[in-house]
């Protein structure tokens, strides 16, 4: 039985409210659980004690088992010590395209002209 540790939703609608559980993974995501592990709201700040609240020796029971934790729970999890911070992938989604970079170097090498000579007509009177 392939186990996961991963968040059920609850909550209405626009006001979610998480459960961390033991799921076996062939279950739905708001189905059929194992044990509930702890909760999350990501509606309160994030410095708030209450935002996630985690029976560290239960998970610690389920992860000696072999459950995976998704990747939302591994980063609680990695912030609370239980695992090492893994590497993950940083897309590159946030970095402009090739057209932008081409008009971004343009819009400086224009700039640097401007500057030249803006630097050179004075020197000349």
């Amino acid at each position: 039985m392939a186990m996961k540790i991963r968040l059920a939703r609850g909550g209405s609608k626009k006001r979610p409210f998480y459960r961390v559980v033991a799921a076996d993974s062939r279950m739905p995501r708001d189905g059929r659980f194992i044990e509930k592990l702890g909760t999350y709201n990501p509606l309160l700040p994030k410095d708030s004690e209450e935002r996630v609240k985690l029976d560290m020796e239960r998970v610690q029971y389920w992860l000696d088992q072999g459950a995976q934790p998704t990747d939302r729970v591994s980063r609680f999890l990695e912030a609370a010590g239980t695992l090492e911070k893994k590497e993950r992938a940083n897309m590159k989604k946030a970095e402009p395209g090739q057209k932008a970079k081409d008009r971004a170097e343009e819009k400086a090498a224009k700039a640097a002209e401007a500057a030249e000579a803006a630097e050179e007509a004075p020197a000349e009177e």
